[in-house]
């Protein structure tokens, strides 16, 4: 399988770039293909310009690769933290310049756009693994763990990625090594368990 790994994390030393080695090299070992950008390392330009927005906007080369990536992919893993809430404003320019019309979803024909959108996206495992330094009682409670409706149901299901699954590594300020390394024993775990080895 080919699997598109993206990465929204500034340092190098943080525990996200931690889990995308961990899931490159896991997916590696699996036998499987992997694309990576690293957004930040790449430079990408999270700004979306007016004339890219239609279905037939004009894109630039960096996007039309990342959207030939995301398109011929079978599977996708998404690791950043959780900012307000939010992934970081690169990576939402990611999806915001990348997850188009005509590439992740369409409309049926004659729908302008006010309909329910048609996930095109050939991938059919989407898995995200999130940081955070706030408790699981007050994200549940109080925040309602936003970051699930956003990828789970805003950008997966929508796009036709049907099967997703997702992990929150928390308290990450307040963890010591023994438990990262715990932390990425997981990470394997699951990139075994959606994308076992196809070794003969």
């Amino acid at each position: 399988m080919k699997v598109l790994v993206i990465l929204g994390h500034p340092d190098k030393n943080s525990f996200n770039h931690a889990i995308a080695d961990t899931c490159r090299h896991q997916l590696v070992e699996n036998g499987h293909s992997v694309v990576f950008h690293d957004l930040y390392e790449e430079g990408f330009n999270p700004i979306i310009d007016t004339v890219e927005i239609p279905r037939d906007g004009k894109v630039d080369e960096t996007i039309k690769s990342h959207c030939d990536d995301l398109i011929s992919s079978d599977g996708i893993v998404i690791i950043h933290p959780n900012w307000w809430g939010q992934p970081p404003a690169i990576l939402k320019g990611w999806i915001d310049r990348v997850i188009r019309p005509g590439i992740a979803y369409g409309f049926e024909a004659g729908d302008n756009g006010e309909g329910t959108p048609i996930g095109l996206l050939k991938a059919n495992i989407g898995l995200v693994f999130n940081t955070s330094n706030t408790s699981e009682v007050r994200e549940n409670n109080i925040f309602k763990d936003p970051l699930d409706t956003i990828w789970r149901n805003c950008i997966f299901d929508l796009c036709g990625v049907k099967q997703f699954d997702r992990r929150m590594f928390r308290i990450v300020v307040a963890s010591d090594l023994v438990q990262r390394i715990i932390w990425l024993n997981e990470v394997e775990t699951m990139i075994d368990k959606y994308f076992p080895t196809n070794k003969i």
